[in-house]
């Protein structure tokens, strides 16, 4: 196909998906006009019977938590599964790896990426903790604020350099953390259905709506959460950034 075409039918995709988009934007009803039944339902429910102020969290963890439960597994099977791939590939090497071509040359990295990178780790961590932490009085919650996380310590990989990046995720904890957090997920869910009957029924005390340490069972099913996510997305881009690695001896002197 050449290029004018792609660029035709570039631009026709796009004037089509904008007057869906104008026409559906021109459906929606007036700022404060919610028309949700099921989410007054939960909004009226969430805060007296949960103790938490984000009921997103509260859906997610609590009134459909076993479906999140699954969910969470998704994502677990997926990473699993992309590590043998990927741990696969790397002896059934046919060709030479694209940094070999000779018109595709790796820059060095610039002092102001590794400085706004140094920054931005620090930055990103405090954010990463804060959204996994207040999920149940925030907006956010366990899948979010892993992903921040995880972002971040690739932020490490930028400003700094593989080596590092290595040193401060090792292979074993990472896989520990995503294990943990899965694992934990179902845990709990076992010792509630043991203390209360029900399977991620509350059994513990809720607090006072609005403190960090309110909304029983929610916030602890939130943390195995961020902590597989996290471990999941630090064990992804390391089998990714793997891929585009060498063995030193193999390197021209």
């Amino acid at each position: 196909m050449s290029d004018r075409t792609r660029k035709l039918l570039f631009f026709a995709s796009a004037a089509g998906f904008g007057a869906f988009l104008l026409w559906a934007l021109a459906g929606l009803p007036r700022f404060g006009d919610y028309r949700g039944a099921y989410g007054r339902a939960i909004n009226s429910l969430g805060v007296p019977a949960r103790h938490v102020t984000d009921m997103a969290t509260a859906i997610n963890f609590d009134f459909r938590g076993f479906d999140t439960l699954g969910e969470e597994y998704i994502l677990f099977v997926s990473v699993t599964g992309l590590a043998l791939l990927l741990r696969r590939m790397r002896g059934e090497i046919e060709d030479a790896p694209l940094e070999f071509a000779p018109d595709r040359q790796v820059k060095p990295r610039g002092d102001c990426v590794g400085g706004l990178g140094l920054l931005l780790t620090g930055a990103t961590n405090l954010f990463g903790l804060y959204i996994v932490v207040h999920a149940h009085l925030t907006p956010g919650g366990g899948f979010q604020g892993g992903a921040i996380l995880g972002t971040a310590c690739l932020l490490v990989y930028l400003a700094i350099g593989y080596r590092v990046f290595r040193t401060i995720s090792p292979k074993s904890l990472m896989e520990s953390a995503e294990s943990i957090g899965a694992g934990g997920y179902a845990a709990i869910g076992i010792a509630t259905l043991i203390a209360s009957g029900a399977f991620l029924a509350n059994c513990l005390p809720l607090g006072k709506t609005g403190n960090l340490f309110s909304g029983g069972t929610i916030p602890v099913i939130n943390l195995a959460v961020g902590l597989e996510v996290a471990g999941g997305f630090i064990l992804m881009f390391a089998e990714f950034l793997k891929t585009t690695r060498r063995p030193a001896e193999s390197r021209k002197p």
